[in-house]
């Protein structure tokens, strides 16, 4: 089998969502694969349509049931057991891909010699194959032979796993799997993986399409997947210390960690959380404190945190009160001013 895609399920039978996205797997234009769909104890009709799959696509389709939920990363490390082709993609169940998707991934592989192959996604409202807004999810820059400057690019800059392809052997050579039973399990994958790849091509088209749905997760962010992303930080740094890797590329790998499990974390928080209180910015400042007081000191801060974010940063290291009020304050009055102009 040259490509198992692993797609983890929990609760995506509502809205055609996961028939959509399974159908898009099974009429690829690659034959030699096989999709292995993983149930993560959902409570839905989930399970019942994974299992009207296997009757239909015997030998192409397999699900995996399991009792408990261990969350994307434990689902995906569960495919991860079950498969055994040469090459292996992930898939979300709420997402769709193009259909010669993954033929053109491993032609890239095939006339590269590339270990781990991606392309962009679009952004969608809804489901079909009409592209929605592109994003470059890795660039032409970060391709080739992976030297150390692009090792220290790619953990700067990873990009979405569910757009790569990744050489099945070294995941295996390096026990690589993913965090379970917390949100954000990309976060920590994602870079850490990237060191042990040696050559990296992409394919320059959005061929995996991303639902971006009003109830959509991103748009409601609860300070529990905050909690779980400052984890993922966590996480990777140990990982890397444990891995004796930390060293190495040590003020990419701290700034990653500031950057999502900090920055990104606190601003999403206090720009899309509900119920945002004072205590949980100040969990979110104590977090950074606790593992990287320094973290305004890397090389890379000045260039890839904004002015204004820098700001409100200070202000939060100085004084959590001052930083939640005044946000609070300019974000209220941010919005009057977009509601007046927008009504011109």
């Amino acid at each position: 089998m040259k490509l198992s895609v692993i797609v983890p399920v929990y609760n995506m039978a509502a809205g055609n969502k996961l028939n959509f996205c399974l159908d898009s797997l099974m009429n690829q234009t690659l034959e030699d694969m096989e999709v292995i769909a993983v149930d993560d104890a959902s409570t839905d009709d989930s399970a019942e349509i994974l299992k009207t799959y296997e009757e239909k696509y015997p030998g192409r389709f397999r699900a995996v049931y399991s009792k408990v939920n261990r969350r994307q990363g434990g689902a995906r490390n569960l495919g991860l057991k079950e498969s055994s082709a040469e090459w292996v993609g992930f898939v979300d169940s709420d997402d769709f891909v193009a259909p010669d998707m993954y033929a053109k991934l491993l032609a890239k592989a095939e006339e590269s010699g590339a270990d781990m192959v991606g392309c962009d996604y679009t952004i969608v409202e809804k489901q079909g194959f009409e592209p929605g807004k592109t994003v470059e999810n890795n660039s032409a820059d970060q391709t080739g032979v992976l030297d150390e400057a692009k090792h220290k690019s790619h953990i700067l800059k990873n990009g979405s796993m569910v757009v790569k392809i990744y050489l099945r052997s070294v995941i295996e050579q390096n026990k690589l799997t993913f965090p379970e039973g917390i949100f954000y399990e990309d976060n920590c994958a994602a870079p850490l993986w990237s060191m042990y790849f040696s050559h990296f091509e992409r394919v320059n088209e959005a061929l995996y399409y991303y639902l971006q749905l009003p109830e959509s997760t991103t748009h409601h962010v609860s300070f529990e997947k905050c909690a779980d992303r400052m984890k993922a930080m966590e996480l990777l740094l140990e990982q890397c210390r444990s891995r004796g890797i930390s060293e190495s590329y040590k003020a990419e790998i701290l700034m990653r960690v500031t950057e999502l499990g900090y920055v990104n974390t606190l601003f999403s928080y206090m720009y899309g959380g509900r119920h945002r209180s004072m205590k949980n910015c100040g969990i979110i400042r104590d977090y950074i404190r606790r593992i990287y007081p320094e973290f305004r000191d890397n090389p890379y801060y000045k260039e890839r945190v904004n002015e204004e974010y820098k700001k409100f940063i200070d202000l939060q290291q100085r004084s959590n009160f001052c930083f939640f009020v005044y946000y609070i304050a300019l974000h209220a009055y941010r919005k009057v001013i977009k509601r007046i102009r927008g009504g011109k």
